[in-house]
């Protein structure tokens, strides 16, 4: 009887944590993208529900791999991390906004279920990624004084003087915004050509029954 219960044990257990994704020799388990799906949902109150739907799950496992890979170039390279002090006043601002009370947020855990660890990692996660970022391809980004001269004639001007018929647009009032606006789809675009590369260098398998 003993060895029957432990074996329907084994078995749940089994279910419970069936491989979603390889990535090369790293795995993501059906409870890592339930969790994630679950805490994504939990810190983004407006969303509502957990989406537990085959896209969903497809869209959480897609975020997941990605982090794989960029978490196996931290590994190998010497980029800076954050500490896991760094997430706190996050926490406590997060907990300010949305609960009345400790014991509200608490419930409110255990309803989602998942844990505060859980809600610290991924903001610990957000934080390193854009860390990451930052350092791996931003410095990359160099513009043009034509660039920047083509966005505001093509874009912010028309704009501007639909806005404001008549008015004088002078390119000056709009240069740190034309910057920070090429330079994010700069950042945009490197990254995403160094995850297609990652992932054409990976061997990455999606056990389709788990996305059901």
């Amino acid at each position: 009887m003993c060895a029957t219960l432990w074996a329907g044990a084994l078995a749940r257990a089994d279910i419970i944590d069936r491989i979603a994704v390889s990535v090369g020799n790293r795995v993501i388990t059906a409870s890592d993208l339930d969790r994630e799906i679950r805490v994504i949902a939990f810190l983004d109150r407006a969303k509502g529900k957990p989406d537990f739907s085959p896209a969903g799950k497809r869209a959480a496992a897609e975020r997941m791999v990605e982090q794989k890979l960029i978490r196996r170039e931290l590994e190998t390279s010497r980029y800076p991390v954050p500490s896991a002090a760094e997430v706190e006043p996050v926490i406590e601002k997060f907990k300010k906004d949305y609960f009345p009370s400790d014991i509200e947020y608490r419930h409110a855990l255990a309803d989602a279920g998942i844990t505060e660890q859980d809600v610290k990692d991924e903001l610990l996660w957000q934080r390193t990624l854009l860390l990451f970022i930052g350092v791996r391809f931003r410095p990359g980004v160099q513009l043009t004084a034509q660039e920047i001269q083509d966005y505001f004639d093509k874009v912010v001007q028309p704009a501007a003087q639909a806005a404001h018929p008549g008015q004088t647009v002078d390119i000056e009032d709009y240069r740190d915004q034309i910057e920070q606006k090429l330079t994010g789809q700069r950042v945009d675009q490197a990254v995403d050509t160094w995850l297609k590369e990652a992932r054409r260098r990976t061997e990455i398998v999606f056990h389709e029954e788990v996305f059901q």
